[in-house]
């Protein structure tokens, strides 16, 4: 007699994929996955995601840090398939599918990295102790605290040089960054300080913008770079296009031009792509961003991803896509496709095309630049623009309330009320 009793299936192993990186990229791909039968784990060596296009506002005192950063394990708290590691990646076992951290061990299927980009000194990264950049909440910070301890220094200092250059603000670069950090600095210091200081008046504090190329914001088309030029100009920052850092300590900047002393330097020059195209052994540019291929996987490695900042990803035009929010959103969307599509064995979606949703950059209370694929704006309405896009992309109602009311309410007052130095050491 024949045994008909069925033979029970196999569960289906679920795939497991790992995610380096909580940026906009790497959230994007882990809330993709939501509904997806895969394991998801997002590794990051910090416990929050910062919206970094808001940096510069906790730098000069507009917000605090907990209105732009998000703890990521809130952030995915009610995705079931989803769990969150801190660690930080030291080397990819790409032979054994590992990824390998200071903390842990992870197997992947498919891996997703979405590592950003740091500060680029052009070989000089001794320059970085003197002229930090904007890419972390630790970076904000220290800037914060040495652009109040400047006031605070300059307040103390009976010689009227060391006064003048405790209160000149250099920043090398001329980008978004470096034009909304000139912007609010000379805000601070004409419309906030000067009720706070009896000895001093920060008003005729210096803020003096630098950039190697031909203009301001160079990205822009010409027009708004102009218009951007001359707004800050009239806002009292000092514009010098076409000039190049050749030196920067403590004291200050040497330019091709002759020296600046200048007690407070940020760099907002240049970015590199993070270490992660030499974890895989991968093809880069000369920003170290990883060569990705059509479905943006490593040639070769069809299991690894890269996106964001990490990625060199070409538009039809031959142009770069920017390293911007949207950008790297539009990646994670891309790759969670992919990768569900996998897991369910269906076909893979085409392959990736990046739509430019615009540019923005503000210059002060009242005025922005906007470029967008239909229409470049510029002034007030601009600025408008610029407040409600970068609310929406807030993680959060309680967030876009807090960060609306707060910047309505410095508008109407000229208060800002995170001016506190949590720690002095920084000498000037």
């Amino acid at each position: 007699m024949t045994d008909t009793t069925p033979v029970p299936e196999t569960p289906k192993r679920r795939r497991k994929v790992v995610i380096v990186g909580a940026g906009f990229g790497g959230l994007t791909v882990a809330r993709g996955l939501a509904k997806a039968d895969v394991d998801v784990t997002v590794l990051d060596r910090h416990n929050y995601h910062c919206f970094q296009p808001l940096l510069y506002q906790v730098a000069t005192a507009e917000l605090s840090p907990a209105d732009i950063a998000w703890p990521i394990r809130h952030v995915l708290k009610d995705q079931a398939n989803a769990r969150v590691l801190l660690g930080a990646v030291t080397s990819v076992d790409v032979a054994n599918r590992k990824v390998v951290a200071d903390t842990v061990t992870l197997p992947y299927d498919e891996l997703v990295l979405a590592t950003g980009a740091t500060h680029s000194y052009f070989g000089r990264d001794d320059w970085a102790p003197v002229a930090p950049g904007m890419k972390r909440i630790e970076d904000a910070t220290v800037i914060r605290r040495r652009l109040l301890m400047a006031f605070e220094r300059a307040e103390l200092a009976a010689d009227p040089a060391e006064r003048e250059r405790l209160l000149t603000f250099a920043i090398v670069g001329a980008g978004p960054t470096g034009v909304e950090l000139a912007g609010a600095i000379v805000e601070v210091a004409k419309k906030v300080m000067p009720a706070d200081f009896r000895l001093i008046d920060p008003r005729t504090a210096k803020v003096i913008l630098i950039e190697a190329g031909p203009r301001v914001l160079p990205a822009f088309p010409e027009d708004l770079s102009n218009y951007t030029k001359t707004a800050l100009e009239k806002m009292g920052v000092d514009v010098r296009v076409n000039t190049r850092v050749t030196n920067c300590d403590a004291a200050g900047v040497d330019l091709e031009s002759g020296r600046l002393d200048a007690a407070t330097i940020v760099w907002a020059a240049g970015v590199v792509a993070s270490p992660a195209g030499e974890w895989i052994s991968a093809e880069r540019d000369r920003a170290g961003r990883v060569v990705v291929g059509p479905d943006l996987s490593v040639p070769g490695q069809p299991d690894i991803f890269v996106i964001g900042d990490t990625a060199a990803v070409m538009r039809p035009n031959g142009q770069p896509v920017p390293g911007v929010a949207p950008a790297a959103k539009q990646m994670g969307a891309y790759v969670a496709d992919v990768i569900a599509c996998r897991a369910r064995e269906a076909v893979p979606p085409p392959p990736f095309a990046y739509k430019h949703q615009g540019d923005f950059a503000t210059i002060g209370r009242k005025a922005a630049v906007v470029q967008l694929p239909f229409m470049n704006m510029r002034g007030f309405a601009a600025w408008l623009l610029w407040c409600v896009a970068h609310i929406y992309f807030l993680i959060g109602a309680r967030h876009r309330i807090a960060v609306a009311f707060k910047w309505a309410w410095d508008f109407a007052t000229f208060q800002r009320g995170a001016r506190l130095i949590t720690d002095q050491k920084d000498q000037l």
